[in-house]
This record gives structure tokens, C-alpha cells and sequence, in this order.
């Protein structure tokens, strides 16, 4: 049962939902009690660090108790979620770490029935929570954050900063609702990753630099020079390192920053050619630079939009990913939930053509 399939306006269904996922407050799992609260002390001492005390201050509560709660846990289990020593918890065991996939995906699930009460009482209101490189946040949301705030004045928008890699694992974590990232990376294959549109890369040089006035420079040419550009794991740049490998050259990168601006900065004082995404290029702010397109000489690359499996998405979440990504709508994001494996996924988008920015 998918939490975004099922009908919330029909409070009956919500009642049902609550009587068959016993696991609400004080459920049973595997046919012994467990408490929903041992669940919360496992997942946060393990979001912690596995700093118990920590973990108690998050949770408003006494070290002791979390202690006291995860011990009966595991006794009940008859295994050990934690590796100690002494009185201190070292590393989470093999099984702990299964066992706290499991744990993540039932509290996901209990947000979710969170969630739907209050868009049932009102759906209006609530919060939305995302996590995206300082590219995205820059350069492609402002319009959508703009017009997002102003249809849902009452819904609380927050906005995380980090690394590609950073967004997913916040979302996988469920620490926020949606990441938004454009580096092809491992750890999303572990949300629903929902393809957004296209993007392509310039080279940005400074008025007067001998590749200012070529219009389609060769990338032996472009090795010629010191190269400043996005830090791994930021917009593409392993591809961008894959397609001097196979031509069988190396890029001379002195300078790498997460910050278009930044690489921007370091170009006009003449360190090197910059290589960014096309969109953070503006000729009015940037009129000391020269933006070459570089479409044939790197592949396009894609930015993605994704939340963890099970995740229930409230009207303003579908809303949210449309104004980012107009193709993907309701039924489209729905059909995508239900698939149960990339291949799956890939398929429905497999299709579709995205738009290049």
C-alpha cells in the first residue's frame, strides 16, 4: 500500500489505514510489542553519530531512557543493534544497519499519516522542505520559490545548501521533503528520481583572451590553458573529465570552486578559462566575460528532482514539482511512485523529451 495512492479526503480510509498499520503509537511487529518511541531512540542516536547524549537533547529527553529503551529493544530482537564499549556504543552492527532501513521506512510512513491528517483538516498550511546546490538555488528556483510562496502563503519553505550527494542523503534520511541535484550520483538511486530538464555547459573567458572570438573551439585547444572549474561531485564534473580522457587528454584544472560566482571571480582575474553550467552565465552581471557555448564538446547533463520511496506527497509537493518541471505531473509522478525498481522507472521517463537550459 502506497501512501500517495490512497484517498485522505475520505477520513474513513484514514481510520481504516491507522487500524490495519498498528504501528501508530504502540504497534506489534513480529508479533511481540514494540514501542514506536524505541524506534525514534534508534533512528536519532543513529543520526547522532551514535552520541546517546546527543540524541537526548534532540529528543528532549534523558540519556538513560534512550539507553534503557534501545537495551529492551535489542533484548526483545535477541540481537544487538549497536557495537559497545563499555557503556559507550562504537559502530552499528551489520543487522542494526538493516534493521535500521527498516525503521527508517516505518517512521516515513508515519510522517506520511502525519501529513495526510493535517492536509485532511487543512491543505492550505504545512511545510516543504528541500535540499539543492547553491546552482539550483540561485539560478533556476527563484521564479519557482516565487510563484510557489505567493499560491501558498501559509506553507513554511525551507531551503538546504549542500553538495549533490549532501541533497540525497537528506532525502533518503527524510530530513527533508525533496532534493533537487544535477551530479549523477549512486545514493539517489535510492529515491524516486524524477528526470527535470537539460542542461549544457559554456566556457567563460575574459574579454581579449585568445578564445574569445573562436566560436567553437576544439577541446585540444581548450587543454592549452589552466582550467577553472566546478569541484568534483558538483554539475557534472566527472563528465567533463571523462570527455578529455577519451580524447586522449588531460585537463589542467588549477582552480576548483562549488560556486559559479566564485569561478566566475577567479576567471576575470585572468587564473583561467571557466567551465560552468550555462544558465549561471548573465550577460548583464557579467559583462566583463565571454560565455562560449560548449555544447559540442561536452554531453548535456540532467538535474533531477526526487524524494524517498513512500514519501506522501501533499497537494503543494505535487504543485512544487510541477513549477519546476512543467512535464511532470500528478499522474506522471504517481506512475512513478508505483514502480518498483530503476528499470521501472527509467522506462516511464525513456520517452519523454526534457528541456535544455
Amino acid at each position: 500500500m502506497y501512501l500517495y495512492s490512497i484517498n485522505w479526503k475520505n477520513q474513513k480510509t484514514i481510520y481504516n489505514f491507522l487500524t490495519n498499520y498498528t504501528f501508530f503509537y504502540n504497534f506489534r511487529l513480529y508479533n511481540k510489542s514494540m514501542k514506536f518511541q524505541q524506534l525514534l531512540y534508534v533512528r536519532e542516536v543513529a543520526r547522532s553519530n551514535l552520541n546517546v547524549s546527543q540524541a537526548s537533547k534532540n529528543l528532549y529527553t534523558s540519556q538513560p531512557g534512550i539507553s534503557k529503551q534501545i537495551k529492551l529493544l535489542e533484548e526483545e530482537l535477541g540481537i544487538e543493534l549497536f557495537e559497545r564499549s563499555g557503556k559507550h556504543l562504537v559502530a552499528i552492527t551489520p543487522i542494526g544497519k538493516k534493521i535500521l532501513e527498516q525503521i527508517e521506512e516505518i517512521l516515513a510512513l508515519v510522517d506520511g499519516i502525519k501529513h495526510a491528517a493535517t492536509e485532511f483538516s487543512n491543505e492550505d498550511y504545512g511545510s516543504l522542505a528541500i535540499a539543492t546546490t547553491h546552482t539550483q538555488a540561485k539560478f533556476t528556483l527563484p521564479t519557482v520559490v516565487d510563484k510557489f510562496v505567493k499560491k501558498y502563503p501559509n506553507v513554511s519553505f525551507q531551503m538546504n545548501q549542500c553538495t549533490p550527494d549532501e541533497s540525497v542523503e537528506m532525502a533518503a534520511k527524510g530530513e527533508v521533503d525533496l532534493a533537487i541535484w544535477t551530479e549523477t550520483s549512486e545514493k539517489g538511486e535510492t529515491l524516486i528520481k524524477l528526470p527535470a530538464y537539460k542542461w549544457s555547459r559554456s566556457l567563460i573567458v575574459p574579454k581579449g583572451h585568445p578564445l574569445a572570438d573562436v566560436t567553437k573551439p576544439k577541446l585540444k585547444h581548450l587543454a592549452e590553458f589552466p582550467i577553472v572549474t566546478y569541484v568534483f561531485g558538483f554539475t557534472g564534473s566527472n563528465d567533463l573529465d571523462r570527455a578529455f580522457f577519451e580524447r586522449g587528454l588531460k585537463a589542467n584544472v588549477v582552480f576548483t570552486a562549488t560556486d559559479a560566482d566564485v569561478i566566475k571571480t577567479y576567471v576575470k582575474q585572468g587564473i583561467g578559462v571557466g567551465i560552468i553550467a550555462s544558465m549561471a552565465f548573465n550577460e548583464q552581471e557579467d559583462k566583463d566575460l565571454v560565455a562560449i557555448n560548449a555544447n559540442h564538446l561536452f554531453d548535456s547533463g540532467t538535474t533531477y528532482i526526487g524524494f524517498r520511496r513512500g514519501t506522501y506527497l501533499r497537494s503543494h509537493l505535487y504543485e512544487f514539482i510541477h513549477m519546476f518541471a512543467p512535464h511532470l505531473k500528478t499522474e506522471l509522478i504517481a506512475k512513478a511512485c508505483a514502480t518498483k525498481s530503476k528499470k521501472e522507472l527509467d522506462k516511464i521517463f525513456e520517452s519523454i523529451k526534457l528541456i535544455r537550459r
